[in-house]
């Protein structure tokens, strides 16, 4: 079924009026109806974050899994639960504001396509899609129908994110001509896949758990609950997982759109997982802050990154386990990941930056620097409901987050393709290379 032809079929499950994109702003007595698909794992994390706003009435609760689901609803005993997106906005349409979409990749744009045709505000995880057409497809769908919507990267609203990102164009380093970024993180699986078939525990039903995506039998401990970012079918690999939050400084600082050519080198394809160790190649357009062409280097798996010249460290000291590195004409800026303020170097030495980050943080209102994750993680979904309500605006919409989402995915496909460069055509959304156009997209199962 293709994805098209889903969307239409679910919207006509539902028979309440659609609402115009104004009727949510302001909810009942000012408040705001949530209802949160997927409460484990991160989706508990959003559903708590989400509802530590004042404004927030937590009024449904969907999860394929009913032990995530019993603990949420004991946090929330008067919200309505679920085990099908499908049957939570059929029936419950009418009576929520706005949705927060927490489910393994393959299952965002399924469910955000839904809630955002009824009209409702959505805050869906990172990366933003399982695939580059369905990340096209929500930005359009958000801008067609003018809706607030976020994607889950919380560290975009951090402080020493912004304040890298204002160092940056402030032309600290001067202008940009190479990013190498790295996560030792392993969501990759070079063996094969599984054989045979073991029962479905009682509490999970997998035919809503597999959604859209083709039948597979179940095979405990390889998808459910958490190993589905290492298979192509479910998650996007480390790229797509720590990817998004490590590129997304950068990505914005230097107002990047989506490269030109792509480059993996990794294993050959083995059909089920995703390579354990990922050399990723990008080249992108310049901007006014990058040279002509801007390289791009992301490096990914146990060990990771490789040693390269422009990775030194002042003393030899040790890289920060996770992290990006910004070369620019006149230094680097090291952005360690996360909750370390950047580091500007200059010939081979640490260069102090506490005059600039002092006029910044006071031009930008920007304040001190903050070490608390809990104050810090929880501005992001409070930036979404404010947003809902009408007094603020997102920072990470889904015309920002498709585009980096679209970048991320394009390197995930070039992994198909190992040591091969691909070459991407933005304006008509294809590759040169026809074979890497079939990972583009892909067929909805009826479930």
């Amino acid at each position: 079924m293709k994805r098209r032809d889903f969307i239409k079929n679910a919207a006509a499950l539902s028979s309440i009026a659609i609402l115009p994109s104004t009727a949510w702003a302001l909810g009942k007595s000012g408040s705001l109806r949530t209802a949160h698909i997927g409460v484990g794992g991160m989706g508990m994390e959003d559903l708590r974050a989400i509802a530590s706003h004042e404004s927030v009435v937590v009024t449904a609760l969907c999860d394929v899994d009913a032990n995530n689901l019993a603990v949420a609803h004991k946090m929330f005993p008067d919200a309505k639960i679920y085990r099908d997106y499908r049957k939570l906005f059929e029936e419950m349409g009418a009576d929520i504001d706005a949705v927060v979409v927490s489910t393994p990749d393959h299952t965002h744009a399924p469910a955000s396509m839904m809630a955002m045709e009824m009209g409702k505000p959505v805050y869906c995880q990172k990366p933003l899609t399982h695939h580059v057409a369905e990340a096209r497809a929500m930005r359009k769908l958000a801008e067609e129908k003018k809706l607030v919507t976020q994607m889950g990267i919380q560290v975009h609203s951090f402080y020493d994110y912004k304040l890298a990102t204002l160092l940056i164009r402030s032309g600290i380093i001067g202008k940009v001509k190479t990013v190498r970024a790295w996560s030792p993180k392993n969501w990759g699986f070079d063996g094969p896949a599984p054989q045979g078939e073991d029962p479905v525990p009682a509490h999970l039903d997998w035919n809503l758990w597999l959604g859209t995506s083709p039948q597979r039998p179940y095979k405990e401990n390889y998808y459910h609950p958490g190993n589905w970012r290492k298979v192509l079918d479910y998650g996007c690999g480390t790229l797509g997982d720590m990817g998004v939050h490590i590129f997304d400084t950068p990505y914005n600082a230097l107002e990047l759109d989506v490269p030109k050519t792509i480059k993996n080198q990794c294993r050959k394809p083995t059909g089920f997982g995703f390579p354990e160790h990922n050399i990723v190649t990008y080249t992108f357009p310049g901007t006014r802050y990058t040279a002509k062409t801007l390289k791009w280097v992301w490096y990914d798996g146990p060990g990771a990154p490789e040693i390269h010249k422009e990775l030194r460290l002042p003393d030899n000291e040790k890289l920060p386990e996770q992290g990006a590195m910004f070369i620019g004409e006149k230094g680097r800026l090291l952005l360690p990941h996360f909750m370390e303020l950047p580091r500007l170097i200059v010939d081979g030495k640490y260069r102090n930056m506490d005059a600039e980050i002092a006029g910044i943080g006071k031009a930008e209102n920007l304040g001190a620097p903050i070490r608390n994750y809990d104050s810090e993680g929880k501005k992001h979904y409070h930036q979404f409901v404010d947003a809902c309500l009408g007094k603020d605006s997102c920072s990470a919409p889904f015309s920002y987050a498709a585009r980096l989402t679209e970048t991320i995915l394009l390197g995930v496909i070039a992994g198909r393709f190992p040591n091969k460069t691909l070459h991407w055509n933005s304006a008509n959304a294809s590759f040169a290379e026809e074979a890497a156009n079939a990972f583009l997209d892909a067929e909805y199962r009826k479930f």
